[in-house]
């Protein structure tokens, strides 16, 4: 893969399961963001923590093989070379035994924390997340 990318394994408890058996599609949502707050974690530095904050505005989610429980997966995630504005693409791939399970693209809004307002992502912003952090 040639672009950086952060990693996080999850592994499908039986609470995760709906009545078709495998990993119901809200649990997916919420994976998906608890990547994505792990990958803030990981990279961003305390004072950007300080200064900035994330709200989702959009998911685009393909739903493409059941996981089970008791299965794991690991979600690579990475953001896109392009911003706009005050907004960030992250993509997020779940990967088990090679295969892509889950494959989503969310759009991110940067939240300035003293003004409650969107702010403009500027290249310190996000050069936290252009090194590889596996």
């Amino acid at each position: 893969m040639d672009r950086p990318v952060f990693t996080h394994t999850l592994t499908a408890a039986p609470e995760h399961i709906d009545e078709l058996g495998h990993v119901n599609n809200a649990v997916w949502v919420q994976w998906i963001q608890e990547v994505a707050i792990g990958h803030w974690e990981a990279a961003a530095p305390t004072e950007l923590k300080e200064e900035v904050f994330w709200v989702v505005t959009r998911h685009e989610i393909d739903y493409l093989r059941p996981l089970h429980a008791g299965e794991s997966v690991t979600a690579r995630t990475w953001i896109d070379a392009e911003v706009k504005g005050a907004r960030s693409v992250r993509h997020m791939e779940f990967v088990a035994d090679g295969k892509v399970h889950v494959r989503a693209a969310t759009a991110w809004a940067m939240i300035d924390k003293g003004s409650s307002r969107p702010a403009r992502v500027r290249e310190r912003h996000i050069a936290p997340f252009r090194a590889a952090h596996d």
